[in-house]
């Protein structure tokens, strides 16, 4: 015969609870246990989360700040400490950007491709890659090593920074004396910054102004006489 919970009397079902309780309290009482000690450390994580990442703007504050007292010695140690302490922090690419920046109106261009590299390879976020890799082969292209920076522009990988990309592109083939590959990356700039995205801004006025003036100097050395041959030596002996 089955029995239901209705059909039992009050005393009964009391009965019931208890030796329920009594087989199942301690998976009872550890689950309640379990799920606060992951509640507690959840909230220890995030906490401990944020405090970590307010140290770290802090810290990338302190770069800018010593940047705008012109204190390059201290940014760069400040700097290295943050990068130190916490190497994959956005706010260490952020400080090494900054420092980049300072360093090449400083020329010191090895130590601003040393900075951007390390961004450029290891940070975390897509954008600040590209971002460094773009300071990084105009850094190139002032220390004349236009094929180095040349191989760093892959366009195909570019996605909204395609049009900055040929810009670049096109910048290091002028300065190499290559004037039709420099006017197809301008052209392929000025393509490219008509399809709308969220990449950088291209000044489309400058870089028409650019690829023109390709052509203008493309005429004008054209236009050049010759130089004139020197006029052969008189023989010896002869008078002038």
């Amino acid at each position: 015969m089955e029995w239901h919970v209705e059909d039992l009397s009050d005393n009964e079902r009391e009965e019931q609870l208890r030796r329920w309780w009594s087989d199942n309290w301690l998976w009872i009482v550890g689950g309640i246990a379990l799920g606060l000690g992951l509640l507690g450390g959840w909230q220890y994580w995030q906490k401990s989360r944020m405090q970590s990442a307010e140290q770290d703007e802090a810290a990338y504050l302190a770069v800018l700040d010593s940047l705008s007292q012109n204190q390059q010695d201290a940014a760069v140690k400040k700097a290295d400490d943050l990068r130190n302490l916490h190497p994959k922090s956005p706010y260490a690419d952020q400080s090494d950007l900054a420092l980049a920046r300072s360093l090449v109106d400083a020329r010191k261009f090895d130590d601003a491709a040393k900075r951007l590299r390390t961004v450029a390879d290891s940070s975390r976020d897509p954008q600040l890659r590209l971002v460094a890799t773009s300071r990084l082969a105009r850094v190139l292209g002032e220390q004349g090593k236009h094929d180095d920076a040349l191989g760093l522009l892959d366009v195909a990988k570019a996605g909204r920074f395609a049009p900055l990309f040929h810009e670049i592109r096109g910048d290091l083939y002028a300065a190499k004396g290559d004037a039709p590959a420099a006017r197809k990356e301008y052209d392929a700039a000025l393509s490219a910054s008509a399809t709308p995205g969220e990449g950088p801004a291209l000044d489309t006025q400058y870089v028409e102004l650019k690829r023109d003036a390709l052509a203008g100097a493309a005429t004008v050395a054209a236009a050049e006489p010759p130089p004139a041959s020197p006029a052969p030596a008189p023989a010896a002996g002869t008078q002038p």
